[in-house]
């Protein structure tokens, strides 16, 4: 399964935030949504960084609750980890493993299309697997 097969069973668009937005509002916006990590993007297209919920618990380990007054782009991961929509599903996941993250951005031609996290690549992986066994199944009880 490609990422693009992904996106498609996925609801809604991909959650932003602009980078001076306050970090109050980012964690509002993460609890709203339920979600665990927001793209940074003044233009919606151009990924200019990601806030995850590891990155405002560092920072406030180290600065305490006066942070939620600091902007986005004051503790966002600037160098972003992106992929392609034809990026297959155990790439993906072999990725976040390795770089111990769990949102990826996926770019189009440089544009931003959608997001995947480590959850959405399960559950594709395991439709996947389910697909096969029924498969595996019908063979063998014709067979």
């Amino acid at each position: 399964m490609t990422v693009r097969a992904m996106l498609k069973g996925k609801s809604g668009g991909v959650v932003t935030i602009r980078p001076e937005s306050s970090l109050r509002d980012a964690v509002a916006l993460l609890s709203e949504r339920r979600i665990g990590a927001v793209v940074v993007t003044t233009d919606g297209d151009r990924v200019e960084g990601i806030l995850s919920e590891r990155d405002l618990v560092h920072a406030l380990n180290g600065r305490g609750a006066a942070l939620l007054d600091s902007q986005v782009k004051d503790i966002m991961t600037k160098d972003v980890i992106t992929c392609a929509p034809d990026m297959h599903l155990t790439q993906v996941m072999e990725t976040m493993t390795r770089a111990r993250f769990r949102h990826l951005p996926v770019l189009e031609n440089g544009r931003l299309i959608g997001i995947v996290s480590i959850g959405d690549a399960v559950k594709a992986r395991l439709s996947e697997l389910e697909s096969e066994t029924t498969q595996l199944r019908a063979y063998i009880a014709g067979g």
